[in-house]
């Protein structure tokens, strides 16, 4: 399974309606509900603000909704579209302005199923990895050292601060948490603890 890193926007028209579909990076299904609102705020004279949402490890939570268009016309299509994409963790919020012309159920189908492989396209993605959280405390003669080893368990550093010693806080794929924990035990001589965190 692939996750999104970012935010991504695209935009069709059909028969003058304007739909434009923005992904968002979202890990729980509250955290869908607050996508879908914060869509709404940015497009509060939308005609409409459909939703599909794939949500968990396995991408087996979906949330889904028409948001007033004719039943299964807008979230469900949109929705099968995310579901083949082998995303997760990603919500589809297409914000539909009315351009004055009905476009039929079928031509709804295919407008919103289209609007959420447009941006699906543009979406970028990494594979869904677990990661887990730390933070070290490390004198100022191992920290050459330990960037050089941040970079080949590939750690992405959060938080750092310089005082009479350097604390570090990161996220690192899980399986290289013992690595870590065991090489910078190696730098510095038994002196540098890796302490994990919970995410």
């Amino acid at each position: 399974m692939l996750v999104p890193t970012e935010r991504a926007m695209a935009e069709i028209e059909v028969k003058k309606s304007r739909f434009i579909s923005i992904a968002i990076p979202t890990a729980t299904m509250d955290e869908v509900k607050k996508a879908v609102l914060s869509v709404r705020e940015e497009h509060p004279d939308a005609t409409h603000v459909v939703h599909a949402a794939v949500i968990g490890k396995a991408g087996t939570m979906y949330s889904s909704s028409d948001d007033r268009e004719p039943k299964n016309t807008a979230g469900r299509p949109a929705l099968e579209v995310v579901k083949g994409s082998g995303i997760t963790n990603i919500t589809v919020a297409i914000v539909r302005y009315f351009g004055g012309t009905l476009l039929g159920t079928g031509g709804l189908v295919k407008a919103y199923g289209d609007s959420a492989k447009e941006v699906l396209k543009i979406v970028p993605t990494e594979p869904l990895i677990e990661k887990s959280a730390f933070s070290m405390v490390i004198p100022y003669n191992a920290y050459t050292l330990i960037k050089r080893l941040f970079e080949s368990l590939s750690v992405t550093l959060t938080n750092e601060s310089f005082d009479i010693s350097i604390t570090l806080e990161g996220i690192i794929p899980s399986e290289n948490m013992d690595a870590l924990i065991s090489e910078a035990e190696d730098i510095g001589q038994g002196k540098i603890l890796v302490k994990r965190l919970n995410t």
